[in-house]
């Protein structure tokens, strides 16, 4: 057994334990530096590692997608002001909406630095290129620095809806046409076409998709009603091969009518189209 501590040896422990927290307590032995804004470094996360020279016509082309980024950003911030507001609370910009808008801009610059000197500024590179006539949210957000949106829906509205339902159109049909051909069953292909039919109604008015759609209302009830199959059943439903046809037929016409682009699919692209053409011809 280790010997007891005699009253000597408690009084040291005790005089030590108390140097030692005096100790702890005691003034640090220096103080470091408070920042200086000369120390401050400037990030390059966003930036290439090798330099990258771009031409006019590049710097053009990227203020375009850049102005369609920002745009769109402003507007899920108006959406986002509008539930707000539906919520009975002030409209508040979202860090995300602040983070993004920063980073933009940010690379908006750096574009016009590839520019001729002397570099012009941001709202008049905008004007001189009538990228502002194209996305006025972006104009009005540069002059007061918050979004704002328009009175008037401007035309590049469409652009992004357009495109996106005419990919929509063209990968659905891709899908059908895929699925038709081998899968082992056809239990789920009028409602792939039933989908492709109301894409194609949200075209109104188009010329291009009127005979199809025709023939998809002619023929459709018929087709759905051959999968029908015996209850209890052990065989997957499938089409015959005439309705086989007549699917790939539609989804091969709407699939080359969404690549060749005719003028009619196309008014909706005109702004854009007619801006990048001037870098491209």
């Amino acid at each position: 057994m280790p010997p007891s501590c005699g009253s000597d040896q408690r009084d040291a422990l005790r005089t030590h334990s108390r140097s030692d927290m005096a100790g702890s307590a005691s003034e640090p032995l220096c103080q470091p530096c408070a920042y200086h804004e000369a120390f401050r470094v400037e990030l390059q996360v966003r930036r290439p590692l090798m330099p990258v020279r771009m031409s006019p016509e590049h710097v053009g082309l990227e203020m375009l997608c850049l102005c369609g980024q920002l745009d769109l950003l402003i507007r899920a911030q108006m959406q986002q002001f509008q539930e707000q507001l539906g919520q009975g609370c002030s409209p508040e910009e979202s860090d995300t909406f602040q983070t993004q808008g920063s980073e933009i801009l940010d690379q908006m610059l750096q574009c016009l630095e590839h520019l001729p000197k002397p570099m012009p500024q941001l709202e008049d590179y905008l004007d001189m290129m009538s990228l502002s006539a194209m996305f006025p949210r972006v104009e009005v957000f540069l002059i007061q620095g918050s979004p704002v949106d328009m009175l008037e829906r401007p035309l590049m509205d469409e652009y992004f809806i357009h495109i996106a339902k005419l990919n929509q159109l063209l990968v659905l049909s891709q899908q059908l046409e895929e699925d038709i051909r081998h899968l082992g069953s056809h239990k789920y292909i009028p409602h792939q076409l039933s989908v492709i039919y109301q894409v194609i109604s949200s075209f109104r008015g188009m010329q291009a998709f009127s005979e199809i759609k025709n023939n998809i209302e002619a023929n459709f009830k018929q087709m759905k009603q051959c999968l029908a199959v015996e209850e209890g059943s052990r065989h997957e439903p499938l089409l015959a091969a005439h309705y086989i046809n007549w699917v790939l037929k539609i989804t091969q016409s709407l699939t080359s009518l969404v690549l060749l682009l005719p003028e009619e699919l196309t008014e909706d692209l005109h702004q854009a189209m007619a801006f990048i053409s001037q870098f491209l011809f």
